[in-house]
């Protein structure tokens, strides 16, 4: 499956970069005591390595950041994925038990500072498109009683028939991972100031995660 990024959007983000990985065969489980086991481990070294206070002025979020201000989203109250993950952390919250996928792929992003998202491949058509979004296009985020209506201009991510995604903090509910899902699709979002290698690090790192707890073949 391809990403494509509308012209307009590549326009004025020249520097953003989006990589893909499909990983196939994949089985989701409520929860998994190795899994558990090993997010105590990153959850120690979180609180080792990172502040609350100073979580925000790390070069990865800083750089999250600045796109979400410049798309019109406020950081301070939708946080960048990874960030509000490690300041869970560090403030001595729980992380999120959703099921097996998402919290591997959730430590993953804990580990590289990036933002993945995850679709059931089986529920997308076609190829996926980066565009701007159209005034009162609905959207129904993952956990939302009804769809929000957009104001036009936000950046979304749509397969060939709907809209899967707000870019790069929130996906649908349509799309999401569940038990039932076999074959997953990863988006890792980067925005300007998010290296190509980074972006490739998470990949590497959210495939073997998800590849040891839930099996599946990864094919970037």
């Amino acid at each position: 499956m391809y990403l494509k990024i509308d012209p307009d959007v590549e326009a004025l983000f020249p520097d953003l970069k989006v990589l893909v990985c499909r990983i196939e065969n994949v089985t989701v489980k409520a929860t998994d005591p190795g899994l558990e086991s090993f997010k105590e481990e990153v959850i120690r070294e979180v609180r080792d390595s990172y502040d609350v206070e100073s979580v925000k002025d790390e070069p990865a979020f800083r750089a999250y950041r600045d796109f979400f201000w410049k798309i019109k989203v406020d950081p301070t109250k939708s946080r960048p994925a990874a960030e509000a993950l490690i300041r869970r952390v560090v403030s001595g919250k729980p992380l999120p038990r959703i099921n097996t996928l998402v919290d591997a792929y959730n430590l993953a992003s804990i580990k590289t500072e990036i933002a993945i998202a995850a679709f059931d491949a089986d529920h997308l058509r076609g190829d996926l498109t980066m565009r701007y979004a159209m005034e009162d296009e609905r959207f129904l985020g993952i956990g939302m009683e009804k769809p929000l209506s957009l104001q036009g201009g936000e950046i979304v991510i749509s397969d060939e028939e709907k809209m899967v995604a707000i870019y790069p903090y929130r996906d649908a509910e349509g799309s999401k991972v569940t038990e039932a899902t076999r074959n997953v699709l990863l988006l890792f979002c980067g925005v300007p100031g998010i290296s190509l290698e980074k972006l490739h690090e998470a990949m590497r790192v959210a495939s073997d995660f998800i590849t040891r707890f839930c099996d599946g073949v990864a094919k970037t």
